[in-house]
């Protein structure tokens, strides 16, 4: 005897009359005559309720029967359907986080999100008595094309529309002997033909305010600047009052070194500056970690992720032990210090500053045969000192 209760129950659940025939709860035996058992058990149920089966309702032969749950939009099939698209989204993101992971990055926005989709899933999994069939199988396929035709979208419109460039991910960069830098091989950022050096910060940002004398004195060996202003980080947080250049207002002078800089300046602690193009954007997110000090040379050489500069070296210049001076023992003494490269101030800072000079100088190309760098207006309005030329040329030597 049919228990068509249990008829009901699997109907409700999204299983075919095929699958329903054969549960044996169901207690249904077909005739030998009768052909397909769940087309038999198809034709007695509605003769049952008193009616027979229309002939548009008969199952079509290579045709599924779309008269199940699956074929709606429960909470299982929509998880089917967004695991896919979200996964093809973070996978593309993580490996060109510029242009496609730039308005939402791969890690961990994108991750996030991936996350709460699977546990969605997971759930439907859990409540779901029928997991997995034909509509599932099909929803999750058009799931992973509408996932790769999403990224394409994001890509091509962040590529050709606003002229963002490809990034690779920052697993891909290689680990160089400065400490703090990584270098790739992505295409040269060059603004007018001139090397772009990018300095991503805030003023408040000890950190940053310490870095800032090393990016200070590669601009000066390689131009000239204007706009020179010191102060000191902000009074409540560590290293309160490190002395620093600050670098939003500094313009550059230079033949063949162009600065680009984007400083937060409003004094207000954890305020982190926006950015005024797209490649400027492309970089932070794809290599700042979403933290500060940020520097990037010819779009191949960051430093990110540590100081520049360990502010705690700079402490005796520092707001509280010079009474607030910018002038002769206080932020105005580094700047002193560092452009006569003399004294300890400028000792804290030569390391790193001498590499930052290094890596221009390889963007520039201005080495000759032998990797020793050229002391020509090509490379500086001036020549520079024997112990920079020195210094700078040995760093080259090392970079990979």
């Amino acid at each position: 005897m049919v228990d068509w209760d249990r008829v009901e129950q699997l109907r409700s659940k999204g299983w075919e009359w095929d699958e329903i025939a054969e549960d044996p709860k169901v207690g249904f035996t077909a005739d030998a005559a009768s052909g397909d058992p769940g087309r038999a058990l198809r034709v007695l149920y509605h003769r049952r309720r008193g009616k027979a089966p229309k002939k548009d309702d008969e199952p079509k032969k290579g045709l599924k029967n779309v008269d199940t749950a699956e074929s709606r939009w429960g909470l299982l099939r929509i998880g089917y359907l967004l695991v896919p698209v979200v996964a093809v989204w973070f996978a593309i993101a993580y490996l060109a986080p510029s242009p496609v992971g730039l308005i939402l990055p791969a890690i961990p926005y994108i991750l996030l999100i991936l996350a709460g989709v699977t546990l969605l899933l997971i759930y439907a999994l859990f409540r779901a008595e029928k997991r997995w069939s034909k509509v599932y199988r099909t929803t999750v396929i058009g799931a992973i094309v509408l996932g790769l035709v999403f990224t394409g979208v994001v890509g091509l419109t962040g590529s050709l529309l606003f002229g963002c460039p490809y990034l690779p991910p920052s697993s891909s960069l290689s680990a160089q002997p400065a400490p703090g830098w990584t270098a790739g091989t992505m295409t040269p950022w060059h603004d007018g033909g001139k090397v772009v050096m990018f300095f991503y910060g805030a003023s408040w940002c000890p950190y940053c305010s310490a870095g800032s004398w090393t990016i200070w004195k590669a601009l000066q060996e390689y131009g000239v600047t204007s706009g020179n202003a010191t102060g000191f980080s902000s009074l409540s947080d560590v290293y309160s009052g490190t002395p620093e250049m600050i670098l939003a207002n500094v313009q550059l002078s230079s033949s063949n070194l162009s600065f680009q800089v984007s400083e937060d300046t409003s004094g207000v602690d954890g305020s982190f500056p926006g950015t005024s193009n797209c490649y400027q954007a492309a970089y932070v997110s794809a290599y700042s970690g979403s933290a500060i000090p940020f520097l990037v040379i010819n779009g191949q050489s960051i430093h990110a992720g540590t100081p520049i500069i360990n502010p705690a070296t700079l402490g005796a210049y520092n707001y509280a032990n010079t009474s607030g001076s910018n002038g002769a023992t206080g932020a105005g003494m580094m700047a002193h210090q560092v452009s006569a490269e003399s004294g300890s101030g400028w000792t804290a800072v030569s390391t790193q500053a001498y590499w930052i000079m290094a890596y221009i100088a390889k963007a520039c190309g201005s080495t000759n045969a032998q990797g020793v760098i050229w002391l020509s207006s090509h490379v500086a309005p001036r020549p520079w000192s024997s112990s920079t030329q020195t210094a700078v040329t040995s760093d080259l030597l090392q970079i990979t």
